[in-house]
């Protein structure tokens, strides 16, 4: 299989949302990236989130097995600190062997669930 994805991807609009409704962890509103590593060799992620009014904090370090995809909540990121909810962030994703990464959220927060994703931005770098 041809190699194919990027080793550098940036997600500039994150924002995990406050309010949830229903059961957890199903109806929790979140942040996710959805990982595709199509190659050979498990891939090492690290994660960098800066932020509007700090310093940046990371890296979150990931592994995404070869030949797999790999699901990650972004509020589950608890090392080096947990990521606050209801505050502006973005991602940097540097990744070791290329990937390809798609970016959703999920708002629960009222009765009419929200959804929306695309795939982050894939950088030359």
């Amino acid at each position: 299989m041809a190699e194919f994805g990027r080793r550098k991807w940036v997600i500039p609009g994150g924002r995990i949302p406050f309010h949830s409704t229903g059961r957890e962890p199903d109806f929790t509103s979140r942040d996710e990236l959805a990982v595709l590593n199509a190659g050979y060799s498990d891939t090492n992620l690290a994660i960098t989130l800066f932020y509007p009014d700090r310093e940046p904090v990371g890296p979150y370090e990931l592994v995404v097995k070869a030949r797999r995809t790999r699901r990650v909540r972004i509020n589950d990121l608890i090392f080096p600190e947990a990521v606050p909810l209801d505050v502006d962030y973005a991602a940097l994703i540097e990744a070791d062997n290329p990937v390809v990464i798609q970016f959703t959220r999920v708002d629960t927060g009222h009765a009419e669930t929200s959804w929306a994703g695309g795939i982050a931005f894939p950088s030359r770098g």
